[in-house]
């Protein structure tokens, strides 16, 4: 058993690296984060910083050549790297769940609804196919589907894609998992859906209690929805705190770039801050500051390799020049 305030999940020094031809790519090196019962983290950063595959990691999804090679993935209490693929898959879809970008990837296109939400019950829990699609209706209904009966009847082509990220939605959460890790699922979707499926997860998080973390390159979706942000860059965490502080007053300029550059969180006609260059290759980091290349800040001592420096309870910057002292 473990502490009720103990985290739900609890990642340690993850290190996931991908051995190719061309060289090794570190593309998570050293990742820490932890999630309540309860609490959303928002996992944020650009495209290639790693944040997806902190979370295939978690589940073990990682495919050669990539690897987990260093670090603990500490799921109430028992760490998850050191489980086999059968112990891992009776966990997946049951105590943790993942809600993909492509709502496809969970649904098989030529089996009705109603069949892979019963299966995705009856996998992990020995009850009946009555009462496993009376659960599946309800859960459909959960997430703000109408007329969940007929819904159960269709196939997935016959939704449209927020129906179906809905469904996706439902099956992560049916069978009431502990963890959700959710990748980019909005992405696709126009901003009303988008609003409708963020306070569905959102709901079902905090009546559940079920710890999520939510990937997403969008800051202004976790902005609304996360209770804490990490930012992520070139595999690392270099910044962590609540969501109100992480926006309101970052300290890594990478995430005060990020911030720049959107649009809601600038006045009426001011330009969009721009982030110089492009993310570094994972083959090649090399020492010190990954970032330091793009950074306005940046200078000697950046060629050191950043510590992680806790500025506050549960407020840490990965930075030998953080924005301590400089308005947002």
């Amino acid at each position: 058993m473990t502490a009720p305030d103990a985290p739900t999940i609890e990642v340690d020094g993850l290190r996931t690296h991908f051995f190719t031809k061309a060289g090794v790519v570190k593309a998570v090196d050293g990742v820490s984060l932890s999630v309540r019962r309860g609490e959303i983290l928002g996992l944020v950063g650009e495209s290639g910083s790693g944040k997806s595959i902190t979370g295939f990691s978690i589940l073990g999804l990682v495919d050669p050549p990539g690897r987990i090679v260093g670090g603990a993935i500490r799921f109430n209490g028992v760490d998850l790297a050191t489980l086999d693929g059968e112990a891992l898959r009776r966990l997946r879809g049951d105590r943790i769940a993942m809600i993909f970008q492509d709502p496809m990837m969970t649904l098989n296109p030529v089996l009705r609804v109603d069949t892979q939400m019963i299966e995705a019950v009856t996998a992990h829990r020995s009850i009946g196919r009555t009462e496993a699609r009376d659960l599946a209706a309800a859960a459909l209904a959960e997430v703000g589907i109408a007329s969940p009966e007929r819904r159960l009847a269709a196939y997935p082509h016959e939704l449209s894609g927020g129906m179906r990220q809905r469904v996706a939605i439902a099956i992560a959460f049916i069978n009431k998992p502990d963890l959700v890790i959710a990748d980019e699922p909005t992405t696709a979707l126009d901003v009303t859906i988008q609003a409708q499926i963020l306070y569905e997860a959102q709901k079902l998080c905090r009546t559940r209690q079920t710890a999520m973390i939510w990937i997403t390159h969008d800051l202004a979706i976790v902005s609304s929805l996360a209770d804490r942000i990490a930012v992520m860059y070139a595999g690392r965490v270099v910044e962590d705190g609540a969501t109100a502080d992480v926006v309101g007053r970052p300290l890594h300029p990478y995430t005060q770039g990020l911030i720049g550059s959107v649009p809601s969180a600038n006045r009426r006609g001011q330009r969009l801050t721009q982030i110089p260059g492009m993310t570094p290759s994972l083959l090649d980091i090399g020492p010190g500051c990954a970032f330091r290349n793009r950074c306005p800040r940046a200078g000697d001592d950046c060629a050191a390799d950043p510590a992680v420096l806790t500025v506050a309870p549960a407020r840490a910057v990965r930075c030998v020049r953080p924005l301590l002292g400089v308005g947002a």
